[in-house]
């Protein structure tokens, strides 16, 4: 019996395989629990398209992801910082900050997807981060920590 995976079932296959399995175990317990689907001629047909649209639309995301890592390459970001005396930031500086200021410069980007390079930014200098903005591109920014 043949059925399509809706759902990766570990052992057997990943979403939207073709796998050949015993009708027992596709009819009394892949079907009913909405992990597979009977591999008839037109559900294969709708596979086929839904795979190819899928892939057009993850290319065009992937497009998108770097003509945004090109623009990001050519910025160079400034984050003012209370300093004590010795040069030592009050606090430290994060993600959320990084992804305020890449804001106002035009660029909406999720703070969970920027990861500074160091530890911790305790002090004034010139620091970079690095910013996945797809499975297969990431880009590297740099930003100044300035007194402010």
């Amino acid at each position: 019996m043949e059925v399509i995976l809706k759902e990766d079932v570990k052992g057997l296959g990943y979403k939207n395989d073709i796998v050949d399995v015993k009708p027992g175990y596709g009819r009394n317990y892949l079907i009913p629990q909405g992990l597979a689907a009977l591999a008839t001629p037109a559900a294969k047909k709708m596979l086929a398209e839904n795979l190819k649209q899928a892939a057009h639309k993850a290319e065009k995301i992937k497009t998108a992801a770097l003509d945004l890592a090109n623009k990001l390459a050519t910025v160079r970001v400034e984050l003012p910082a209370k300093v004590s005396e010795t040069g030592k930031i009050f606090g430290a500086i994060t993600t959320i900050q990084l992804a305020d200021a890449l804001k106002a410069q035009g660029f909406d980007l999720d703070r969970r997807k920027i990861s500074i390079n160091e530890k911790e930014i305790k002090a004034l200098g010139e620091y970079s981060a690095t910013i996945d903005l797809h499975r297969e591109v990431k880009q590297q920014v740099t930003f100044v920590v300035i007194e402010g």
